[in-house]
């Protein structure tokens, strides 16, 4: 028995993959396997940590000053194993459900699995509704947080043209991400993603620690219950970017290796934001809490050459926003192509055209609401704590729930985690500890920050915590000559509104 399980569960693989085995390869399929079509266990590991860390880079300082030092290292450490955990029991459901529909002889040769799709297969048609609802409306709102961050971003290069203006741009930029088939056609574009976030932190880093402190620094945090749980949900949802899990498994040769993956991608991005949190904290202090874009708060140019420095790493980071972009809307357009019944047409641009209509709303949401930073932690409250964290623990528990369940699940639990009543232990504990730490009181304080920013700045607002413009200086007056005051007519023609 557990022979035919084990030679049954390799069984689950992708199609393509199989189909080209054998057949002579020419410098055009060697072309496009190179940086094209991915499936690898690298191609993974490359997706995983590109799309894990993307933009929150760049707010973790921010979430610094409002935990404190302490408190923001233990968060990272703790939330990125969750976050790993969870990813983990996604892989098992992934693979018992693909198992058990192609022993039914069930064919995925143009059809993606998606997460909401495990969850009607084993439990049924009311979780798949309820997973339906808060995945898809986490990564529209994943997709509205890239584009903020684009136009966030690009300011601090150019700002001749406001935040407002860029997201308008950048929507349209990112809209072609609707010419990309699925997550097989990621290779390149993870592999550079990755790298340039690798270059953006360690820039952080090294450029916080030679500018250091700024004069009377203060790191007073945490300072109030609100801002500390909000820097705490903004963690939680720095490790909860697996919410398309199940699309990067199923876009990989041999799905079952995907187990471990997830964790070392945490791992590696961890040595990237520890660094680069600690440093531009050590160095700014309470400034970020006014500040939730690290770049707004270095120097252009401190040390000569380090303006051209600081322009490549944002260019990096803006072409890393545009596949973490993509990471998060490809889902969507799968949902939707279902939905219409393009989801197997196999025209590269009628799927593409038939897309265009779920960037809309990204593009206009991005543009009512372009808080930097605290959209993160209310976004990761609400529903990356449900659908990261909470959905996935408690489908785990009600798919293996009866004996006979446990007993043909393609895949057993190891000794390390102590089994089945390890396993259940270390679900209900993050069922319990997110539902009150990430979702209550995350979410009491997120919801709260976010209604400050809206009374605040408001609605479409044009520039989102950008510095003041600087007072007009008054022309001097030659020789000494006092300006003669315009005729009456004149000076009602000059301040009519």
């Amino acid at each position: 028995m557990a022979t035919d399980k084990v030679a049954e569960t390799v069984m689950a693989g992708n199609y393509v993959e199989m189909e080209t085995e054998g057949k002579p390869r020419t410098m055009k399929t060697r072309f496009s396997k190179f940086f094209w079509d991915g499936g690898s266990v690298y191609d993974a590991w490359f997706s995983c940590a590109s799309n894990q860390v993307a933009q929150v880079l760049l707010t973790l300082p921010y979430s610094f000053s409002q935990l404190g030092m302490l408190s923001g290292v233990l968060f990272q450490l703790f939330y990125g194993l969750m976050g790993s955990w969870t990813a983990y029991l996604i892989s098992l459901l992934y693979v018992e459900y693909r198992t058990r529909k192609e022993r039914e002889k069930v064919d995925f040769r143009n059809h993606v699995i998606q997460w909401f799709e495990v969850l009607d297969g084993l439990l049924g048609k009311h979780w798949r509704n309820v997973g339906l609802a808060f995945n898809c409306t986490f990564l529209l709102f994943g997709s509205v947080i890239q584009l903020i961050a684009c136009a966030s971003n690009i300011y601090y290069i150019n700002d001749n043209l406001d935040k407002r203006t860029w997201t308008y741009i950048f929507g349209a930029c990112c809209a072609t991400t609707v010419f990309i088939p699925s997550f097989h056609n990621y290779r390149i574009w993870s592999f550079l993603g990755l790298l340039m976030t690798t270059y953006t932190s360690w820039y952080l880093t090294i450029a916080a620690l030679l500018h250091g402190q700024v004069e009377g620094v203060k790191h007073s945090g945490p300072s109030k219950l609100v801002l500390y749980f909000t820097g705490a949900t903004n963690i939680l949802y720095t490790f909860g970017g697996h919410a398309v899990t199940v699309e990067i498994m199923h876009a990989m040769w041999k799905p079952q290796k995907f187990k471990s993956i997830y964790l070392l991608a945490t791992l590696y991005v961890i040595t990237l934001t520890l660094p680069s949190a600690i440093a531009v904290y050590w160095a700014f202090g309470d400034m970020l809490l006014d500040h939730a874009n690290a770049f707004a708060l270095l120097p252009r140019s401190p040390f000569r050459d380090m303006a051209v420095i600081l322009m490549l790493i944002h260019q990096a980071m803006l072409v890393l926003q545009f596949i973490t972009f993509g990471f998060a809307c490809t889902p969507l357009y799968f949902v939707w192509e279902k939905a219409i019944g393009m989801h197997e047409c196999k025209s590269l641009c009628k799927r593409a055209a038939a897309r265009l209509p779920v960037v809309i709303p990204i593009w206009f949401l991005a543009i009512i609401f372009p808080f930097f930073g605290p959209i993160n932690s209310t976004v990761g409250s609400l529903l990356v704590s449900f659908t990261v964290y909470i959905i996935p623990s408690l489908a785990h528990i009600f798919t293996f729930r009866s004996a006979t369940a446990r007993e043909n699940a393609v895949e057993q639990p190891p000794k390390w985690v102590g089994r089945w009543a390890g396993m259940y232990s270390i679900n209900v504990f993050v069922v319990v500890w997110v539902f009150l730490v990430g979702f209550g009181f995350g979410g009491w304080a997120s919801v709260t920050n976010f209604i400050h920013q809206i009374d605040t700045f408001g609605l479409f607002t044009k520039c989102y915590q950008c510095p003041p413009p600087p007072p007009l200086a008054s022309p001097p007056h030659l020789y000494n000559v006092t300006a003669a005051t315009p005729p009456p007519a004149l000076h009602h023609h000059l301040h009519r509104p």
